[in-house]
């Protein structure tokens, strides 16, 4: 078991113990599910934006210790940054903000990324969309 322990860092071990910011956000303006078939790991990412800065991220995650570490540590990467520093955030700066991962790990590095760049995409889509459906109204209101 010391063994295996020891192929993660103090930082990772940490992240798993104690994780950050874990729950879902009421009321999110992205979320992020993304899932690995062949181990299992399930993650879900929850942002809440404010004038395109990140003012909150929360995840629910099923999985092994490095899955929860590295969602842990995502959440805590992308608070404070704007919508497009968030998606310049890689799975290789996830697992060096952890200090390392084991390569047969690496995989939970990429599904952090992935289920950050989903949530983002989710925001996205919905503030496109609230946009067109505003800027319709305001038409309406115009020609009335």
């Amino acid at each position: 078991m010391r063994d295996v322990l020891s192929l993660y860092s103090e930082k990772v071990m940490e992240h798993f113990k104690n994780p950050r910011n874990v729950g879902e956000i009421e009321n999110p303006d992205g979320i992020g599910h993304v899932g690995n078939p062949v181990c299992g790991d399930i993650m879900e990412l929850y942002i809440k934006v404010k004038d395109e800065v990140i003012v909150d991220a929360k995840f629910k995650t099923f999985g092994c210790g490095a899955a929860i570490a590295t969602s842990s540590m995502v959440t805590e990467l992308v608070k404070g940054k704007t919508v497009e520093g968030a998606l310049k955030i890689s799975n290789h700066a996830v697992a060096e903000a952890l200090g390392g991962l084991p390569p047969i790990k690496m995989h939970c590095s990429l599904l952090a990324e992935e289920a950050l760049k989903s949530a983002i995409e989710d925001y996205l889509t919905k503030s496109k969309k609230g946009k067109a459906r505003r800027h319709k109204e305001n038409a309406k209101c115009k020609i009335q």
